[in-house]
């Protein structure tokens, strides 16, 4: 009965394939992929979006500098028209003491923290914040 059937639609026998059609598989996995790049991501508290700064086109004349070692040792000057030599600090509490005093004689000046590569970026951020503090409105950081 099975020939018989088999002669009536053509005369030879359906074989099924083995294989697996891939193709709706890659269309599902490719709408999948333009979802995922379409949908903006979650506030993620790992990411840092740092701000872009542009270089300026000349430094200050006149500026009072503080210079942060990695060692965290700190000296302090004025640099510019009438250098006053840069002094040690024993501690950050010195620093502010003479950064007081400099901006007291020198009000115009702004301030320049020279902070090394492997300094501790709070460090930097503390004497920033000190600073502004003192009313200072003009403080960088200084580049290479």
């Amino acid at each position: 009965m099975a020939s018989f059937s088999s002669s009536l639609r053509g005369g030879r026998g359906r074989k099924f394939k083995s294989e697996i059609n891939v193709v709706p598989y890659i269309d599902v996995m490719l709408v999948l992929l333009i979802i995922f790049m379409a949908v903006p991501q979650t506030n993620d508290p790992n990411v840092i979006n740092l701000p872009s700064a542009e270089r300026s086109a000349a430094p200050p004349d006149d500026y009072i500098q503080i210079v942060l070692k990695p060692d965290t040792s700190l000296s302090i000057g004025v640099n510019g028209r009438n250098p006053v030599a840069a002094e040690q600090a024993p501690d950050r509490a010195a620093v502010l003491r003479r950064l007081r005093a400099l901006h007291e004689e020198n009000p115009d000046y702004p301030v320049m923290i020279s902070g090394d590569r492997e300094s501790k970026y709070d460090d930097v951020i503390q004497l920033i914040s000190e600073a502004k503090k003192m009313g200072i409105d003009r403080v960088g950081l200084a580049t290479k």
